[in-house]
């Protein structure tokens, strides 16, 4: 019998809720990404419980219970139940009877094989009573998690069909749990490249969600060239190139979604993955800089040493060319430099549009120096 021992499962909230139901004569299984996790030493952010108890049922459970009880998803079979701080989702073990992308008509169930059986890949289709007791109802689900194997539940064609953003997941989920030397499996690979063009019906948001998080594992070029090679990259993101992601990855390793959204290129990146201001903002000013001919002592001096490195890492991936040497040093000397030239050290001679030509052309001459001018030197410089 495998057991899973983790600190969330001992929490209060975790013995709460789930000794609530269990009290009431339901089964309360924890399922999916905490189970995963847990069992891979990865951390865990989020519980979701599983029961054969019903919304209605759920709610007056935790009612009785002094838990807090929000019907965030009750057409679904989801009740929020919230003890002192800590949600955690309880949903209602459920079979689908038929599904439209996205959408699907549901029916409440009993049986937590045919829950199972709706789940997306086998490593999310197990579940853990709050004793640590883990039930594999697939069958395939802890081999394949030991195995660091990505397979959908069933039949990879119907899981696709069911809903087409499951070939993000499925790409998304590999990037971060599924052993690149091991392959990607054949029949989901065939899947997903069927199924590409049903990306085209997904929303804006849900792309970008999802690209975002693959984007944000350790090492997602091995997923980012599977999606192109299946053409499932052209149905997101039609101008991306994995390439430049794999080298800017062994230049600047620190996971940076919005950069590694640079290096994949693209214009319509921000529309087509709904980024927000702020992140379209900063990966035009990564763009910007790195196809600029400003060093990296310049680059640090006007942002910051990290936000320059990122810049000069993706002029880098961008141009297939190694980092200069000496780095380290020209990003530290440009985020430690001041230029010496105040606006009022021009003043009165020089005011409006003038004031501002001056202060550029001066400024130039500054690093035209590699920032070693003195302001003396500086303020003798003819005009131009």
């Amino acid at each position: 019998m495998t057991r899973l021992v983790a600190d969330w499962l001992d929490s209060p909230a975790a013995q709460a809720v789930a000794g609530a139901l269990e009290a009431a004569g339901h089964q309360a299984l924890f399922v999916g990404g905490c189970v995963r996790n847990a069992l891979l030493g990865a951390p865990v952010a989020d519980l979701d419980v599983a029961t054969d108890a019903r919304p209605e049922a759920v709610h007056a459970i935790a009612d009785a219970a002094g838990l807090r009880a929000v019907p965030t998803g009750i057409d679904h079979g989801t009740i929020t139940v919230i003890h002192e701080t800590v949600p955690i989702e309880v949903t209602t073990f459920r079979h689908d009877v038929e599904t439209f992308g996205r959408h699907a008509t549901v029916r409440f169930s009993t049986d937590v094989a045919e829950d199972a059986r709706r789940r997306d890949f086998t490593m999310n289709a197990l579940y853990a009573d709050v004793r640590g007791v883990i039930q594999d109802p697939v069958g395939e689900g802890l081999a394949d998690l030991a195995a660091r194997r990505l397979r959908f539940v069933g039949d990879a064609d119907a899981r696709v069909k069911e809903d087409f953003l499951r070939i993000l997941r499925f790409f998304r989920f590999h990037a971060w749990y599924a052993d690149p030397d091991g392959g990607m499996d054949s029949e989901a690979l065939a899947a997903c490249a069927a199924g590409a063009e049903g990306l085209d019906h997904i929303s804006e948001e849900r792309l970008g969600a999802e690209m975002k998080k693959l984007l944000s594992a350790p090492d997602p070029s091995f997923a980012l060239a599977a999606m192109a090679q299946t053409g499932v990259l052209a149905h997101v993101l039609p101008a991306a190139d994995p390439a430049p992601v794999a080298r800017l990855i062994h230049l600047s390793p620190e996971p940076d979604p919005v950069l590694r959204l640079a290096a994949l290129g693209g214009n319509d990146v921000a529309d087509r993955l709904r980024l927000s201001r702020a992140e379209a903002r900063r990966r035009e000013s990564l763009l910007k800089a790195a196809r600029s001919d400003a060093g990296a002592a310049e680059l640090a001096w006007r942002h910051d040493a990290a936000e320059a490195r990122a810049m000069v890492s993706l002029r880098a991936a961008l141009t297939a060319m190694p980092l200069a040497d000496g780095l380290a040093d020209a990003l530290d000397a440009g985020a430690r430099a001041a230029f010496p030239i105040r606006p009022q050290d021009l003043m009165p001679a020089y005011e409006g549009p003038a004031l501002g030509a001056r202060l550029g052309q001066l400024e130039r001459a500054w690093l035209a120096t590699g920032m070693t001018a003195s302001r003396d030197h500086l303020l003798a410089l003819p005009d131009e």
